[in-house]
């Protein structure tokens, strides 16, 4: 018996959505799912509940692609709320301590701020999505359980105090550039017990992810309210399956070449391409725009198939 196929239309493409406070990224996923009646789709990384911004969702092939977002550098603007630690680090956790934070100032955060940007270790947080033993992290949190976790290192390529409210609990906005697996939360939290006060986030935004920025995302909203025109409406919104890879140089191939690429073999490279090293990899489009998938150049200069896309019969 064949592999009973997922209900839903096939639909192929990157969606750049906005996503809402107050639901998890996969509970958004499986709405957007479900208002265009995919078959298949998944997210490029998750926002936790209380966050909103840029979150890109692949369907069909793009999924094939979506980890190159995942591994996209990411952009947030955060506010920390310093004298406050909470559970999860975040305002929806308990508050596990609480103290008056009103001696804190702007230069000392400014100063504190500067020991966590480069190249730093981070200790993810129990209250993230990471698996041990196949089960999520923030599921063991919740029943008490603490898991060791190593020490992972990222980089916060940029770290800016966009502004500072004193007080007894005293607040400060921040900009952050930060590599793939980097937990805002936890720099909060990192952030706070340097200062000797605690520290959790109160509000947080991705602004960008990748090369796509808040102003080319689409809200829930408005994807619900252009379902009810159909979902050739949606499609429409959808940018290319080979958007996740689209930093990457482009090669055109003729009919032949395409042939036995798309059966899994090597093939000769034009000569655009023989000056790229080995290792490297292109989008492999059949003359004429369909994209086929990405492959990497071989040692001598040929092009290996990586990822192929099934094209819709």
């Amino acid at each position: 018996m064949g592999r009973r196929r997922k209900s839903g239309r096939s639909v192929n493409g990157v969606l750049l959505l906005n996503k809402p406070i107050g639901l998890t990224s996969n509970k958004v996923l499986q709405k957007v799912r479900w208002l265009f009646d995919a078959n298949r789709a998944g997210h490029t990384g998750a926002l936790d509940p209380l966050a909103s911004g840029v979150l890109p969702l692949c369907f069909g092939e793009a999924t094939k692609f979506s980890q190159y977002l995942l591994n996209s550098d990411k952009y947030y603007r955060s506010t920390y709320t310093f004298g406050i630690s909470t559970a999860t680090g975040d305002s929806e956790g308990e508050i596990i301590s609480q103290q008056d934070a009103s001696k804190i100032t702007r230069q000392q955060v400014q100063e504190k701020i500067k020991d966590f940007q480069g190249e730093i270790d981070q200790i993810p947080s129990m209250y993230s999505a990471l698996k041990h033993n196949g089960q999520p992290l923030y599921k063991l949190a919740r029943q008490g359980i603490e898991i060791d976790r190593p020490a992972r290192q990222i980089t916060i390529f940029d770290y800016q105090i966009m502004d500072f409210r004193p007080g007894v609990n005293p607040e400060v906005d921040v900009e952050v550039h930060c590599s793939k697996g980097t937990y805002i939360r936890t720099l909060a939290e990192d952030l706070g017990a340097s200062l000797g006060c605690g520290a959790h986030v109160s509000a947080l935004h991705r602004f960008k992810a990748g090369p796509f920025d808040e102003s080319q995302t689409v809200s829930l909203d408005e994807l619900e309210k252009l379902r009810e025109q159909g979902t050739a409406e949606l499609d429409q919104l959808l940018k290319p399956v080979d958007t996740p890879v689209s930093d990457y140089p482009a090669v055109a191939i003729d009919q032949v070449m395409a042939g036995y690429f798309q059966l899994g073999q090597a093939i000769t490279s034009n000569k655009a391409f023989r000056q790229g090293q080995e290792g490297d990899i292109v989008r492999v489009f059949r003359e004429g725009g369909t994209f086929l998938g990405i492959g990497t150049i071989t040692e001598d200069g040929k092009i290996a198939p990586k990822r192929l896309i099934v094209e819709d019969t």
